[in-house]
């Protein structure tokens, strides 16, 4: 049978990593293991990954830093993290570095399943609907290939999340998009506390790429509803 995918699970507890492994084989998932986040972490630079399956506490170099790292790199393999932390904090920690999903352990081996299903679906559904390698707005131009943007020729830096937003909200001008809608399919899923998320990251976005962030032109407030890209 065809494989439906790569996945790399960089995780340390040896029973869990046969579960997963175990139960993704038998989905026809190809699977390749690293038990420390340092081997994890060289393993995704080196090779292409349909996805990365990585724990939050690892020896030798943990998932935050091997998150933060791979973004850093322009690596933009979906990452679900794990954890047995249950702290707010780390979760949005963890989305604000680039991660694409989050877990918390102990989990159901189904809902893994269907979080890495949503991830390779999201994975292929940008591709091909990116048929422009550079946009641009105002004073901004995103050249989405090299994930680099630059606003009146100086560099902006932005997380690997806030450039996938901006990626959506651009590929969606002049729609209107509720928060829901955003959190769903940028982050992925719906399971944060509240959609106080997005409108964080659309106010970062903001305040890098608007003329003046209080009185946004491109990224507006739809009131009552969400928001709206509009790029003339």
């Amino acid at each position: 049978m065809d494989s439906k995918g790569r996945i790399l699970l960089v995780e340390d507890e040896q029973g869990l990593i046969m579960t997963i492994q175990d139960r993704l084989v038998e989905e026809r998932y190809e699977v390749e293991t690293a038990s420390d986040g340092q081997t994890g972490y060289e393993k995704a630079l080196a090779d292409n990954y349909d996805a990365i399956i990585l724990d939050l506490m690892l020896p030798k170099k943990d998932g935050l830093d091997i998150c933060k790292d791979l973004r850093q790199q322009n690596v933009e393999t979906p990452i679900i993290m794990l954890t047995a932390k249950g702290q707010v904090v780390d979760k949005v920690l963890g989305l604000k570095l680039g991660a694409d999903d989050y877990m918390q352990k102990p989990f159901e081996m189904m809902e893994l399943l269907a979080r890495i299903e949503v991830q390779l679906r999201k994975k292929k559904q940008s591709a091909n609907s990116l048929t422009k390698e550079h946009y641009a707005f105002a004073d901004v131009e995103i050249d989405f290939k090299s994930m680099r943007v630059s606003k009146s020729g100086q560099e902006v830096l932005l997380s690997a999340k806030e450039f996938q937003l901006l990626r959506f909200l651009v590929e969606h001008s002049d729609m209107i998009l509720s928060r829901d809608q955003l959190l769903n399919e940028v982050w992925g899923y719906d399971a944060l506390p509240s959609t106080r998320t997005v409108d964080v990251h659309i106010a970062w976005l903001r305040q890098k790429l608007e003329p003046d962030n209080r009185y946004p032109k491109h990224i507006v407030t739809v009131h009552g509803f969400g928001y709206k890209f509009i790029g003339d």
